[in-house]
């Protein structure tokens, strides 16, 4: 493998920066383009963000777009509030409405810096959490075995070089800018995610408990991350010697502080926003996503399942008239519990110390996004997030790097070749994108268990 010499990477000043001119040529790319032609360069979702912020600052005459929650008058006035969740398809927290509301007073564009600018914020704690706390515990920063035989006549090259690089995988991954830049909100979920790790590597586990509450009121998936944190919280209250001793470091006084801070932050969030906008919220935000039947084509391995059983193609049926094998299939604990499973299991497993803790918050997310019920592009950004923080801590060799990064482009590829017959050329290949969605399912486990071989754990 090549080595680096110092003078030929860039400082991380110039990447931030690059990063941040990249960005806004996007934004300022994405108005041109949008006006000029049919296909659009900003994602629908954004279109559903801006149109539900303007139902939230433009109530309706009448009891018409009105906050339905049972908090309707305070100190006697009402409250005059617009419901978000008039735009149908908005589901998500009304605070990412809020949030986007000066889309309409002061520019569309503003939700985009927003989000952008969370992207930034992201690259900066990456850098940070890499130069102070995972650097500095490991006597290689370098991803692979083989550049510990770098030549001599090269200057070995110091954390902040090595910070700048790793960094540089995020800032400048084109997957992460351009999905931000189109106005998908997931940039702000994972400045949360990151605030929470960042909270508990440095062993601030109030900061930490309520981070994962606001992360898991914005969108439910982090609160897998819980039972990593619980692990490395009992660890340091008590060695588990026994299954005895595993449960009391897993239930004392400490797990339960933590748990008691992030289910009272998630409850009191929750219990604001239902206050306000009353029942819509609690179903569009949460309870739609337990029984959601997604027939349309993405990665996951139940999409066909679900087409083939979708309640719209079989609308003279009635529930009772299905068939076992049709229930099961329609059932949200199909996927739920081996996802879950996965995805808790996993945490109870590897998370025990804190130094783990990146390690185990991966593994956690690619289980439970692989094994999603609905899994789409985006969603690969909440792993991706953390694979910056984790790179110091595998060692690959040459050949089995570029496997790893083969196998996980590849499968895309091979899904979206197949993809783009159905949606573009509208040719009936539903089986056929199965399959190939079944190739991705097989070949990201596979590189998860060569990450898994690879890191590090005793740096």
């Amino acid at each position: 493998m090549t080595s680096f010499s110092c003078p030929s990477i860039p400082s991380f000043r110039n990447v931030l920066l690059s990063s941040i001119i990249l960005r806004v040529g996007l934004i300022l790319y994405s108005e041109w383009h949008d006006a000029r032609s049919v296909v659009k360069y900003t994602d629908v979702d954004y279109r559903v963000f801006s149109d539900a912020a303007a139902f939230l600052l433009h109530p309706g005459p009448d009891g018409t777009n009105r906050a339905q929650g049972p908090l309707k008058k305070i100190f006697g006035y009402a409250l005059n509030v617009g419901d978000p969740y008039t735009r149908e398809t908005y589901r998500y927290t009304p605070l990412l409405a809020l949030l986007l509301t000066p889309n309409g007073w002061f520019h569309p564009s503003f939700g985009k810096y927003i989000f952008a600018a969370c992207d930034i914020i992201n690259g900066i704690l990456i850098y940070q959490l890499l130069k102070s706390e995972i650097l500095p515990r490991n006597s290689s920063p370098s991803t692979s075995s083989t550049t510990k035989k770098k030549n001599e006549q090269d200057p070995p090259l110091s954390n902040e070089k090595w910070a700048t690089i790793y960094s540089a995988t995020h800032l400048l991954n084109p997957l992460v800018f351009s999905i931000s830049t189109r106005g998908s909100s997931e940039s702000v979920l994972s400045l949360f995610v990151l605030l929470a790790l960042y909270a508990s590597i440095k062993g601030r586990w109030a900061s930490s408990a309520t981070l994962l509450g606001l992360s898991a009121h914005w969108k439910i998936y982090p609160i897998i991350y819980c039972v990593s944190c619980l692990g490395v919280i009992g660890n340091s209250y008590q060695e588990a010697q026994n299954l005895k001793g595993y449960l009391k470091s897993i239930i004392n006084w400490k797990t339960i502080r933590f748990a008691t801070i992030s289910a009272t932050t998630f409850l009191l969030l929750g219990a604001g926003c239902y206050a306000i906008w009353g029942y819509p919220f609690l179903y569009e935000s949460y309870l739609y996503h337990l029984h959601r039947l997604d027939h349309r084509h993405n990665f996951s391995p139940y999409f066909y399942l679900t087409y083939l059983t979708y309640p719209a193609f079989n609308s003279t049926a009635s529930p009772d008239s299905l068939s076992a094998w049709n229930r099961l299939l329609r059932s949200p604990l199909t996927s739920f519990v081996p996802q879950m499973a996965l995805a808790l299991g996993l945490g109870l497993l590897f998370g025990r110390k804190k130094n783990d803790l990146v390690f185990t918050w991966f593994v956690q997310t690619v289980a439970f996004v692989v094994f999603n019920k609905v899994c789409t592009s985006q969603y690969f950004l909440w792993y991706l997030l953390l694979l910056p923080l984790l790179l110091p801590r595998l060692h690959f060799s040459r050949y089995n790097a570029i496997a790893c990064l083969g196998v996980w482009i590849g499968t895309q590829a091979l899904w979206l070749s197949e993809a783009y017959r159905l949606e573009f050329l509208g040719e009936n290949v539903f089986f056929g994108l199965w399959v190939r969605g079944l190739v991705y399912v097989v070949g990201n486990c596979w590189v998860l268990v060569k990450i898994m071989d690879a890191y590090d754990k005793d740096p």
